[in-house]
This record gives structure tokens, C-alpha cells and sequence, in this order.
């Protein structure tokens, strides 16, 4: 392609220097706005400029504190699926927990003899001449309890994990006629 232009004028750049020539085999380097750092402008030492350089220095009245941004949100609406898989594994843990602190509490009760004490009260009381009564050590055995327990827990997985996807379809319809839940948050200082 050719230049139609016709003869231009040098072009002057910023602060009167003239542009460096190009010297054969070189790559090309645009001129730059601003002088970098070592004083070099397109691989060639510039020459020394007199002590009034443009050194670019920070404002002054500049914040010094930060500011906390903060934000409103608003919460329009809750997928039901992802409320469910969160609170079924939220209900799994928690019914992990109930069993082990079952065990826990009746492996303490037993180390302190309250099943013993308790059963043998409740073996005279309800005893005769020809039978004990009730035995209270057999009934409340500890795999009993476990297994009392873990039905207990099955139940509250099923139902936690109901409850909670129910309540994200009734908080979507909520929210449709009143706009949701509304938060502020804030970043940390």
C-alpha cells in the first residue's frame, strides 16, 4: 500500500524531542507517554533531562483510613434443589451426632451406676414373691438405645430435608409478592 498523503511534517513529540531515527535491522518502538523508570525509551538511552523531570508524586489530603463499602442485597429468590441437598446433609450430620452423643450419655450413665440404682428400684417396686419386675438394665441396653436412636435420626433426616425444600417453595412465593429478604453487607476493616 502507498502513501497518497503526499510530503508530512515532522511530528513533534511531547516536551520538544524530536522522534529517534530508526536504524536498519532495529525493531520498531512507538514513542511513549510517559518516561519508564530507567530513563530508556525504545531499547536507546535518552539523553539526561535537567532536574525539573516530570516525577509523577502522590496527592496530598489523599484518604489515609479505609472505607468499609457496604451493600444491599436482597435474597428474590431460593432453588429448591440446592436447599434440599444442603439441608439433607446438614440433617445427616445431625442425626451422626445424636447417635454418638446417645452412646456417650448412656456409657456415662452406666459408669455411674445409675441404671443399676434406678433398676434396682424399679425391680423391688414392681416385684412379687414369685418375680423380679421389670428389669430395666436388660431393656435399656445399649444396642437398644442405638438402634432407638438411629430410627430416630432416619426419621429426622427425612423429615428435616422435607421441611426445609418446603420451605424454600413457600419462601419463593413470598418473596414474589413482597421482594424477598433484604441484607446489608459489609466488607471487613
Amino acid at each position: 500500500m502507498t502513501d497518497t498523503r503526499g510530503q508530512q511534517p515532522p511530528y513533534q513529540m511531547f516536551g520538544g524531542e524530536q522522534p529517534a531515527p530508526q536504524q536498519a535491522g532495529q525493531p520498531y518502538h512507538p514513542p511513549q507517554a510517559y518516561p519508564s523508570p530507567g530513563g530508556t525509551q525504545g531499547g536507546q538511552q535518552r539523553p539526561a533531562q535537567g532536574s525539573g523531570a516530570a516525577v509523577r508524586k502522590p496527592r496530598t489530603g489523599a484518604r489515609t483510613t479505609p472505607r468499609t463499602r457496604k451493600a444491599r442485597l436482597r435474597v428474590a429468590k431460593a432453588d429448591p434443589w440446592s436447599v434440599m441437598k444442603v439441608s439433607f446433609l446438614l440433617s445427616i450430620a445431625l442425626g451422626v451426632c445424636t447417635v454418638v452423643a446417645a452412646a456417650v450419655l448412656w456409657m456415662v450413665m452406666d459408669a455411674m451406676g445409675v441404671f443399676s440404682t434406678v433398676g434396682g428400684t424399679i425391680s423391688e417396686a414392681t416385684g412379687s414373691n414369685e418375680s423380679n419386675g421389670f428389669d430395666l438394665q436388660s431393656f435399656l441396653s445399649l444396642p437398644r438405645v442405638l438402634i432407638f436412636t438411629s430410627v430416630i435420626a432416619v426419621i429426622d433426616v427425612v423429615l428435616a430435608t422435607a421441611l426445609a425444600t418446603l420451605g424454600a417453595f413457600i419462601y419463593n412465593l413470598s418473596a414474589g409478592f413482597v421482594g424477598g429478604v433484604e441484607l446489608t453487607l459489609a466488607e471487613d476493616e
